[in-house]
């Protein structure tokens, strides 16, 4: 009897306790030295937790986040201990100076177990991805950044804690919380016996003492007389440079058969660049600073070697050197994993967004500025196959003051489930997202990328082009089966833009002029909250210029200029905020 009342409470008390069994599959360590590491899980509603500190046990530990990495109107959960011994776990905020923390009145920190020694402390806890408090982080798809700080204890309390002292850990990681469970099923394909790597490097460059550099190099790739398909593609780093390698892409050169391209490196821009660079256009592997490996689905590889296969590449080095150091050295690239073991369909990339062009141009001090590139209707009917494209991953790209981006889908109008989005976009987190669900883009379908960028620092229009502090907007997207068209993207019709520069000379007064450049037109505006909201207009209903480009960088046949917008007839309509219907009689 007296065992049975036992197994009844061990039943019970395990029951009630079910998110203490459960394992937690996705993994980051904050900490290097793997002092500090979150793990973690979720469902529909709920993320679940698990901090692992390598702290005294009367430590303070609290895991936050906020929109852009800031300590500042923080929302937190902090696990303390106070002087008798006894734990607690509060929902706490932090004021808009990121000094102290405050008690949320509505607390949503659920702790769920403890486990200290004396050297380690493990805590679990679940957070609601939405608790309807105002003080709280939503947490959503895309980017979260997320904040970690560790401290003396006990505490008499931590209402009032400081967030400045000088004994504090603080550390904060971008984080894609909500990545796709089927990534957990699929194997390892690195360590499959049929499988080889590849390394294409650029070798001992010497970074110029400059800010912003892009570097090519044209190699030959070894020989690979049979057909091989790409399956996974990662970064290789040279340890040390990780701050100066912002983003690479590897271009196949799609030169005729048996003609030789000559091994070549230098600035990409050089005047003395061969014509040869030219026949260099459709990527084969692009990565950019925050991005993990991406494993091509189990249909799908990218093609590579065969017979009449051109082997020569270009390597796309971005060195970011705002420091304008000089001496430093890179052999930085990408590392592929191929296979002879062929799968069903061969994978492409296409770039969306706008054109890398100073016709683009945010101006100053604004706090939400938005820019769209459009991928029409035109372009995806000559691109696309008859039963279109199967799209099953995104990459997201802007440059400094990108804040937010996403992209939309239209049919005859209608607009279907969003591509991609994120709210809370870092330049220094560009991960190649593995969508949870494959997206079919068929011929005439519409895309539309817009990027929201934020200028409150910046004292003149910061324009589109290639250096860091300029910006672009564009979202990579991995797809299958491969077609010709390697870019679809946008920017305002010239003839608009120069209306537009003669307008602000004729009502402004402002010394733009036809002889001018576009860039020296923008510089000569005299940015207010009134002529920042004509060009916000004149983006919105002015006609396209179209880059609707083949792998060889040909334009495909066609008037791409003057080109309407996307068709938007059917939007889809506002998210329904659950917090906003918890009072609603369920029945109406």
């Amino acid at each position: 009897m007296a065992f049975k009342k036992i197994l009844f409470i061990f039943i019970i008390l395990i029951s009630s306790c079910v998110d203490c069994l459960k394992v937690r599959p996705f993994h980051v360590d904050v900490e290097k030295r793997q002092r500090l590491t979150l793990s973690w899980d979720y469902d529909p509603d709920n993320v679940y937790f698990e901090v692992r500190a390598k702290v005294s046990p009367r430590a303070w530990l609290a895991v936050g986040f906020s929109d852009y990495g800031e300590y500042s109107n923080g929302d937190f959960c902090v696990f303390w201990t106070d002087s008798w011994g006894r734990r607690h776990f509060t929902d706490v905020y932090s004021d808009a100076m990121g000094a102290q923390l405050h008690v949320d009145q509505q607390q949503d920190c659920e702790l769920t177990s403890v486990n200290q020694t004396a050297s380690e402390t493990v805590i679990q806890f679940s957070r609601k991805r939405s608790t309807c408090d105002e003080r709280d982080y939503q947490l959503e798809e895309g980017t979260t950044h997320t904040l970690f700080v560790v401290g003396p204890g006990p505490l008499s309390g931590v209402e009032g804690q400081s967030l400045d002292g000088k004994n504090l850990y603080k550390n904060m990681v971008r984080l894609s919380l909500f990545p796709p469970h089927s990534g957990l099923e699929e194997p390892d394909v690195t360590q499959q016996r049929h499988v080889k790597t590849m390394e294409v490097l650029s070798e001992k460059v010497k970074v110029p003492a400059r800010e912003t550099t892009y570097w090519c190099v044209i190699r030959k790739l070894p020989d690979l007389e049979e057909k091989n398909h790409i399956i996974q593609y990662e970064a290789a780093i040279q340890e040390g440079n990780e701050d100066l390698v912002h983003h690479i892409e590897v271009f196949h050169c799609l030169a005729p058969a048996g003609v030789r391209l000559y091994k070549w490196e230098g600035d990409c821009d050089a005047d003395g660049a061969p014509e040869q660079i030219n026949h260099c256009k459709r990527v084969i592997g692009a990565w950019a600073m925050g991005s993990p490996p991406l494993t091509y689905p189990e249909e799908a590889g990218y093609p590579l070697g065969g017979k009449d296969f051109s082997p020569y590449i270009r390597i796309e080095m971005h060195y970011n050197n705002p420091a304008v150091t000089a001496g430093r050295v890179d052999s930085s690239g990408i590392r592929f994993y191929y296979t002879t073991q062929l799968r069903r369909y061969d994978a492409g990339c296409l770039e969306l967004g706008l054109e890398y062009s100073p016709k683009m141009a945010i101006p100053p001090r604004m706090a939400k500025f938005e820019l769209s590139g459009h991928c029409t209707a035109g372009c995806t009917s000559v691109g696309f196959p008859p039963r279109g494209i199967m799209v099953f991953a995104s990459q997201l790209h802007t440059h400094l003051t990108g804040a937010r981006v996403w992209t939309r889908h239209f049919r005859n109008g209608i607009e279907l489930p969003e591509l991609d989005r994120d709210n809370h976009y870092s330049t220094m987190y560009q991960e190649i997202r593995k969508l949870k669900r494959r997206v079919n883009i068929l011929p005439g379908d519409e895309l539309l990328t817009t990027c929201e960028f934020r200028t409150l620092d910046r004292k003149n229009a910061t324009l589109g082009g290639y250096a860091i502090s300029d910006e672009m907007c564009v979202n990579y997207i991995h797809y299958y089966p491969r077609t010709n068209l390697e870019v679809c993207k946008s920017s305002i019709d010239t003839d608009s833009l120069m209306t537009y520069f003669e307008a602000m000379h004729t009502t402004d007064l402002d010394e733009t002029a036809p002889d001018k450049s576009v860039i020296d037109n923008y510089h000569s505006i005299r940015w207010t909250p009134i002529t920042a909201a004509i060009l916000r207009s004149l983006y919105q209903e002015s006609p396209l210029s179209m880059q609707c480009n083949m792998s060889s960088g040909a334009r495909f046949p066609g008037n791409w200029n003057n080109n309407p917008q996307v068709l938007i007839t059917k939007p889809l309509p506002p998210k329904r905020d659950p917090c906003m219907l918890q009072g609603d009689d369920p029945e109406q």
